[in-house]
C-alpha cells in the first residue's frame, strides 16, 4: 500500500522534505552528476528510493536510531544518499573531510563511535584500512576504534581486497532492497518517527586553537536557518547550484542540503577537481557560496591573465573596470547610476561579463562568501565586474549563518547585519554574542565545551571579538584572543593586515607577526601565479622551495608589501617579511581544512624564524626532517632571506599590477 502524500508543513525534517519532493516533483531533477563528460540526472522519485534502499541495508548491519554514521570522500550523489538514508532511521552522518589522515580521522572516529563508514574510493578506503590494521595488530586496543564495515561508492583499484569489513555501496543497496521486503512499513514508521530536534548532522569546528569539536545540528537548526536566509536572498526550484566543496563543511551543508531540501533546486556535482572549473561555467550556477580562498583565487587568475594580455585588451578591461568600480560604489551608496547607466552597459558587454563568464559566473544572481574574512580589496573588485557578492559571518555551532548582506546593503568593511528572528549583542569584552532557532544542540560527548558555549539564555559565545557599526553592520576584528593594540592604544587585528597582504595575485598566505618595535610576517607565494611570473621572467626553478629562494621573487613580494602597507596605518606596517619554504599545510596542523591559519602552531613550529625576524636578522637557517613512505628519514637545512622594508623604493618604471586592481 503506497505511503500517503506528505503534506508541505510536515516536512520538518530532511527525510520528510524528501519524501514531499519525490511525491509532488518525482520526475524534476534533484541531482547531476558529469561522468565521462555527461551529464547524468537523478529525479527526486529515484533518489527518495535510493535512500530507502541504503536505509535499509544500514538497517541490515544493525544501524539504530542514534548511531553515528561516517562519510568520508569528495562530492558526489552518494554522500547525500548516505546522510539521508542515515538520518531516515533515526542515525547521524558525521562528515569527515577527504584530506583528513591519521590522528584527525582516528580522532573523530573515536570520538563519535562510529561503527560504519561510507568512504568514496580507494585513496579513502586505504586510510581505514590501516587505522583496522593498526587496532587490531596491537597487543592490547582499547576498543577505541570499532570501526565494523567500510562501504565504498568508488570501485576502481579494490578489486583484489579481500578484506570481509568492506562492501560496495551499490551491494549494500541491493541487499537494503531485500531486506525492505522483509520488513514493509519499517522505514515510513522511522521516517514519521524523526522529530525536529534529532541530531540531523555532526560537523567538524575549524579546530584553530584545539581538536575539533563535533557540533550537533538538528533538522530545526538546519531548516530554521535555510528558511530565515530564504526569506531575504529567495532561491527558486529552478535555479542551479553546484556542489564542489566538501559536505563535511557546514557551509555547503547550509546551502546544498538545508536550502537545497527545502527549495528542491538541483544540485550539480562536477567530475573531477581538475574539471571543477569548466563544469562550474557550463552550468552557470545563480548561487554559490565559497570560503574567500577560492574568490581569492579567482582574483589571481584574472590578475594574471590581465597582466599578461596585449595593450589592447588591457586598455578595455581597465576602461571598464573603471566604469564597473563607479556604479558599484553608487550602487552600494544607495545613489542612483543616473548618467553612468549607458556607459556602464557598454562596459559590461564588453570588458566585463567576458570575465564573469571565463570564471564560471555570468548566471550569478548573487554569492556568499563566508568561514573567513575576505578583504575589502578583494570584495570591492567581484562588485566592480557585476559579481553581487555578500559576505556573511556565523559558525559552525550557528549552521553557518547569522549575519549577511543585504542587496541594498552592502558595506565592504562589514558582514551585514542580522537574519530574521537573530538576536546579536556585543558582551563588555567585544565578544560577539549570537542567539537564534540555528545554535547547536552541543559537542558531542563534551558537555563542559557545550557550558561554555551556549550560557544559559541561549546565546552563543563565538569568541570573536567585533562590533556594530552607525548602520547597524556587524564588524569582525578578529578572534578575540588575537585582537592586539598599538603603542597608542588602537585595536587591530593581524587578519585585517593579513587580508591586504592577500590582495596581491603572489601571496597565497600571511601570518602578521607583531614584535616589540615593529609588524613583521611570514609569507607562502602562490605557486601557479608566481610560478607564471617567473616564466615570463625566463627565470627557472625547480621546486616550490627553489622557486620561493629567487631573490627575483624576494624582490617581486617586497613590491607588493610595499603596496600593502600603502594602504595601513604607520604603526602596523609590515617592515621585515621573509618567504617560507612550503606552503601551510593541514596535513601539518598549519592550517584547518577550510584554511584557516593555526596561530598556535605556528608560532610553536618556526619559533626559531619569528624570533630572528624580530630581531631584524638577514637570515635564518631552517632544519627539516623529509620522512619517505618506505620509513626512511633525511635531515636538511634550508637557509632563508629576512627582507627589510626600510629604505624600499618602488622600482621606476615597473608595474607588475594592473592599473585596475582595485587600490583606491
Amino acid at each position: 500500500m503506497p505511503h500517503p502524500t506528505p503534506a508541505a508543513e510536515a516536512a520538518d525534517t530532511f527525510p520528510r522534505l524528501l519524501q514531499y519532493l519525490a511525491a509532488t516533483r518525482g520526475e524534476d531533477t534533484a541531482l547531476q552528476e558529469k561522468r565521462y563528460g555527461i551529464w547524468v540526472p537523478v529525479t527526486f522519485q529515484a533518489y527518495a528510493s535510493r535512500v530507502r534502499d541504503f536505509a535499509h541495508g544500514l538497517a541490515s548491519l544493525g544501524v539504530r536510531r542514534g548511531e553515528l554514521v561516517a562519510v568520508l570522500g569528495d562530492n558526489r550523489p552518494e554522500w547525500l544518499i548516505a546522510e539521508l538514508a542515515s538520518q531516515s532511521i533515526g542515525a547521524v552522518v558525521v562528515g569527515i573531510y577527504p584530506t583528513s589522515i591519521g590522528e584527525e580521522l582516528l580522532h573523530i572516529l573515536t570520538l563519535g563511535r562510529v561503527r560504519v563508514v561510507v568512504a568514496e574510493d580507494q585513496e579513502q578506503v586505504d586510510k581505514l584500512v590501516r587505522l583496522v590494521q593498526e587496532r587490531d595488530n596491537a597487543p592490547a586496543h582499547d576498543g577505541s576504534l570499532l570501526v565494523e564495515k567500510v562501504v565504498y561508492y568508488d570501485p576502481h583499484g579494490l578489486e583484489e581486497y579481500d578484506e570481509p569489513y568492506l562492501e560496495h555501496f551499490v551491494d549494500l543497496e541491493a541487499h537494503g532492497r531485500a531486506w525492505g521486503e522483509q520488513h514493509p512499513g519499517w522505514f515510513e514508521e522511522q521516517v514519521d518517527a524523526g522529530n525536529t530536534q534529532d541530531v540531523a548532522v555532526i560537523c567538524t569546528t575549524s579546530g584553530t586553537t584545539s581538536r575539533p569539536k563535533l557540533a550537533e545540528l538538528t533538522h530545526a537548526n538546519l531548516i530554521a536557518m535555510a528558511r530565515h536566509l530564504m526569506a531575504i536572498d529567495p532561491i527558486g526550484h529552478q535555479d542551479r547550484y553546484v556542489s564542489f566543496l566538501p559536505f563535511a563543511w557546514i557551509g555547503e551543508q547550509m546551502l546544498a542540503v538545508a536550502c537545497g531540501l527545502t527549495r528542491g533546486f538541483t544540485i550539480s556535482f562536477p567530475e573531477s577537481s581538475s574539471t571543477q572549473r569548466h563544469d562550474l561555467r557550463e552550468i552557470g550556477p545563480d548561487v554559490m557560496f565559497s570560503p574567500p580562498r577560492i574568490w581569492e583565487s579567482m582574483l589571481s587568475e584574472v590578475q594574471v591573465r590581465i597582466d599578461e594580455a596585449g595593450r589592447l585588451k588591457r586598455a578595455v578591461f581597465g576602461w571598464g573596470f573603471g566604469i564597473g568600480e563607479r556604479v558599484a560604489e553608487r550602487r552600494i551608496q544607495g545613489k542612483p547610476v543616473g548618467a553612468l547607466r549607458l556607459l556602464y552597459l557598454v562596459a559590461d558587454q564588453v570588458a566585463l561579463r567576458p570575465v564573469r563568464d571565463q570564471l564560471g559566473l555570468a548566471r550569478l544572481d548573487r554569492g556568499y562568501t563566508g568561514g573567513a574574512p575576505l578583504g575589502p580589496d578583494v570584495f570591492r573588485f567581484f562588485h566592480s565586474i557585476g559579481v553581487n557578492l555578500k559576505q556573511i559571518y556565523g559558525q559552525t555551532e550557528i549552521c553557518g549563518l547569522a549575519v549577511v548582506h543585504r542587496d541594498d546593503d552592502i558595506s565592504f568593511n562589514t558582514v551585514g547585519t542580522p537574519l530574521p528572528e537573530t538576536d546579536i549583542a556585543i558582551a563588555e569584552d567585544g565578544e560577539i554574542l549570537l542567539r537564534s532557532a540555528s545554535v547547536l544542540r552541543g559537542y558531542h560527548r563534551n558537555p563542559e565545551a557545550s557550558a561554555a558555549a551556549v550560557d544559559a539564555d541561549g546565546w552563543l559565545h563565538t569568541g570573536d571579538a567585533g562590533y556594530l557599526d552607525q548602520h547597524g553592520h556587524l564588524v569582525v576584528i578578529d578572534r578575540k584572543k588575537d585582537v592586539l593594540s598599538t603603542a597608542d592604544g588602537t585595536k587591530y587585528s593581524s587578519a585585517f593586515i593579513e587580508n591586504k597582504l592577500k590582495f596581491s595575485p603572489y601571496v597565497e598566505e600571511a601570518v602578521a607577526l607583531p614584535t616589540d618595535d615593529v609588524m613583521t610576517a611570514i609569507i607562502t607565494i602562490d605557486p601557479m601565479t608566481t610560478g607564471s611570473w617567473a616564466e615570463g621572467e625566463r627565470l627557472t626553478y625547480t621546486t616550490y622551495a627553489d622557486l620561493a629562494g629567487k631573490s627575483e621573487v624576494q624582490e617581486l613580494l617586497a613590491e607588493e608589501v610595499h603596496r600593502a602597507n600603502e594602504d595601513l596605518p604607520e604603526a602596523i606596517r609590515v617592515r621585515r617579511f621573509l618567504l617560507l619554504h612550503k606552503q601551510f599545510d593541514p596535513d601539518d596542523d598549519e592550517v584547518t581544512r577550510t584554511r584557516k591559519v593555526r596561530r598556535n602552531v605556528i608560532a610553536e613550529r618556526y619559533a626559531d624564524l619569528i624570533t630572528a625576524l624580530a630581531e631584524g636578522r638577514d637570515e635564518v637557517t631552517v632544519h627539516t626532517t623529509v620522512t619517505y613512505q618506505d620509513g626512511s628519514k633525511v635531515d636538511r637545512s634550508t637557509t632563508l632571506g629576512i627582507y627589510s622594508m626600510d629604505g624600499y623604493h618602488e622600482p621606476e618604471g615597473r608595474s607588475r599590477r594592473p592599473v585596475w586592481s582595485g587600490r583606491r
